[in-house]
């Protein structure tokens, strides 16, 4: 006499073996978790760290290099895979990053730069990949140095773009 298992049973047995198959596509919150808190010096609900752990839910896919951590700015920070394409902003806690604000603003502050773009100037903006590229013409809106954030426009009823200096009449977007 044949003994015959239930299908479901099978498919039940062999759940643990797919989900497990599956966790590997994406990325390892915790991991991430534990680089911000490094990077910032400060663990989730502590001043100057994380407000709240990342959220679970998110399904983010497995960054192939490592995830950037930007710089504190408005109250939050942002993780960034460039190579995917993804990015997540997460809220700080109040405390650390405004004390390291005030000791900042003490510290003598380094000399701006001269500005190689004036307002008015037309620029080149340039955006790109390897192997392409792509270029327009603008007007400034600001004055910039090399480095800096400036607006610009196509045209004089055109909505602004951000736009980062480079070198003279030079410009690009940030991030491409």
């Amino acid at each position: 006499m044949r003994r015959m298992f239930p299908i479901p049973a099978i498919l039940i047995a062999a759940l643990p073996a797919v989900a497990t198959a599956q966790a590997g596509p994406f990325q390892d919150l915790a991991a991430l978790e534990r680089r911000l808190a490094i990077a910032l010096g400060a663990d989730i609900g502590q001043p100057g760290g994380p407000a709240a752990p990342i959220d679970r839910r998110m399904k983010l896919a497995a960054c192939p290099a490592p995830v950037a951590i930007e710089p504190p700015f408005a109250g939050a920070v942002v993780l960034r895979c460039a190579e995917i394409g993804w990015r997540v902003r997460v809220p700080l806690l109040a405390g650390g990053a405004q004390m390291q604000q005030a000791a900042m603003a003490s510290a003598p502050r380094p000399a701006r730069a001269d500005p190689v773009i004036r307002r008015g100037d037309p620029v080149e903006i340039r955006a790109g990949q390897p192997g392409f590229s792509v270029s327009s013409q603008m007007i400034a809106d600001q004055d910039g140095a090399p480095g800096e954030r400036i607006r610009v426009r196509a045209g004089a009823k055109s909505r602004p773009i951000i736009v980062e200096v480079v070198d003279i009449g030079l410009v690009r977007v940030p991030g491409i």
